[in-house]
C-alpha cells in the first residue's frame, strides 16, 4: 500500500473534451423530462464552444414513484445517457458515488435532478474548468435571506464546527453542485472511505478550486425530501465522517469541568479552614452530580457515532448494489443533423 497516489497522468491534455454529467434522482419523477431537454440544448452548446463529448449518468436512488421508466426512456438523440438503477435508496452520498463510479468522460459535473441547479450555469463552470485551468469549480449559495434565522444559525454553527482547528477548510454554503477535472475526479475515486462527504473530500483533494455564488432556482416540482430531522442527520454524518471537532469539543468540555471543579473545591477548603463555615453539601452534590452526569452521556453518544463509524469501515460494506444499468448511445446522424443546422444558423446569422 502506497502512501499516497499519483494522478498526474490524468491530465486535461490527454482526457481534454470531455465531460460526464451525474444527476442524482429520488422521485423526480415529474420534472426529468424538462430537466434532460435542458441538459440537450446544453451539450449542443457546450459541443459548440468547447468541442466537449458529453454524457449524462442518471442515478435512480430507489424512487418510489416513475422516476427509473421515465429515465429509461429518455431518448438518446443528441447526447450519450446512462441510467443506473440503486436497488434501495441509499442517501445521496452512495447515489453520487455510483455516478461517479460510473462516468466515462474525463471531467465530472454533479447536478441535483430537482431544477434547482441552473442548466445555464454549467458554461460558466466548464469555462473555469478548460479556459481558467482549475481543477474543481463548485457552487456556493449567495446568501441565505430566504431561509428562517434558526436554519441559518444553524448552517454557520455546523461550518464553525466542522472546520474548527480543520486544516482544510470546507467552504461555507457550498453544494453539491460542481465540476471535477479528470485528475481531480481520479483522485476523488481513489478515497477508500465508505462514510463520505463529498463536500468536505471534494475540498480536502487540493489542486486549483474555484468558488462561483449562485442563486438556486425554484424547484421544478414537487417537494423537497430532506426534512428538518433528515437534515439534522446528514449534518451529524457529515460531521462524524469528515471532521474529529465533536471529539476536541468532548476533550474541551473535560478539561473545563475539571477546572470548575478544582476551582469549586478550592472555594470549600477556603470557607472550612479559614472561615469555620460548614458548606451544606447535598444541593450542590445534586447539581454537580447531574451536570457531569448529562454532560457524560452527551459525550459518550459522541464516541458512539465514531464508533460506529469505525464498525462500517471494518464491515466495508459496498456503499450500493446496482440493480440495473442501462446504456443508450447517441444517434451520430442526428448529432450531424444537429451539429450541420446549428452550423448554418451561426453562418446565417453572421
Amino acid at each position: 500500500m502506497t502512501p499516497g497516489n499519483d494522478v498526474s497522468g490524468f491530465s486535461d491534455a490527454q482526457a481534454v473534451r470531455e465531460l460526464s454529467i451525474v444527476v442524482p434522482a429520488y422521485n423526480e419523477a415529474a420534472g426529468l423530462a424538462r430537466l434532460h431537454d435542458q441538459l440537450c440544448s446544453l451539450a449542443d452548446k457546450l459541443k459548440q464552444r468547447f468541442g466537449l463529448a458529453i454524457e449524462v449518468v442518471y442515478v435512480d436512488d430507489g424512487s418510489k414513484d416513475a422516476t427509473l421508466q421515465i429515465a429509461q426512456g429518455l431518448p438518446a438523440s443528441r447526447i450519450d445517457i446512462q441510467v443506473v438503477s440503486l436497488s434501495r435508496n441509499f442517501g445521496k452520498e452512495a447515489a453520487l458515488m455510483a455516478g461517479l463510479d460510473h462516468a466515462r468522460r474525463g471531467a465530472v459535473l454533479f447536478m441535483d435532478g430537482d431544477g434547482q441547479h441552473s442548466p445555464g450555469l454549467v458554461e460558466t463552470l466548464v469555462g473555469h474548468w478548460i479556459d481558467d485551468g482549475y481543477d474543481v469549480v463548485f457552487t456556493a449559495k449567495a446568501n441565505r435571506d430566504n431561509e428562517s434565522t434558526p436554519k441559518r444559525f444553524l448552517g454557520r454553527g455546523f461550518y464553525a464546527m466542522i472546520n474548527w482547528g480543520a486544516r482544510q477548510k470546507i467552504p461555507e454554503d457550498a453544494g453539491d453542485f460542481r465540476l471535477l477535472s479528470p485528475r481531480a475526479a481520479a483522485a476523488l475515486r481513489q478515497m477508500p472511505e465508505r462514510n463520505r462527504f463529498f463536500k468536505g473530500l471534494t475540498s480536502w483533494i487540493g489542486f486549483r478550486q474555484k468558488r462561483v455564488d449562485y442563486e438556486p432556482e425554484a424547484r421544478a416540482s414537487g417537494q423537497t425530501s430532506f426534512s428538518p430531522r433528515a437534515l439534522i442527520g446528514l449534518s451529524i454524518e457529515g460531521m462524524t465522517s469528515f471532521s474529529v471537532a465533536p471529539l476536541r469539543l468532548a476533550s474541551l468540555f473535560g478539561a473545563l469541568f475539571a477546572l470548575l471543579a478544582f476551582v469549586f473545591g478550592l472555594s470549600i477548603l477556603w470557607e472550612t479552614v479559614v472561615d469555620g463555615k460548614s458548606v451544606p453539601g447535598y444541593p450542590s452534590l445534586m447539581v454537580g452530580m447531574m451536570t457531569i452526569g448529562g454532560v457524560q452521556l452527551i459525550m459518550i453518544g459522541v464516541v458512539g457515532e465514531y464508533i460506529g463509524k469505525i464498525l462500517s469501515e471494518l464491515k466495508r460494506r459496498p456503499m450500493y448494489f446496482v440493480a440495473e444499468h442501462s446504456i443508450k448511445r447517441a444517434d451520430p446522424a442526428a448529432v450531424a443533423s444537429d451539429q450541420a443546422s446549428s452550423d448554418h444558423s451561426r453562418t446565417a446569422a453572421e
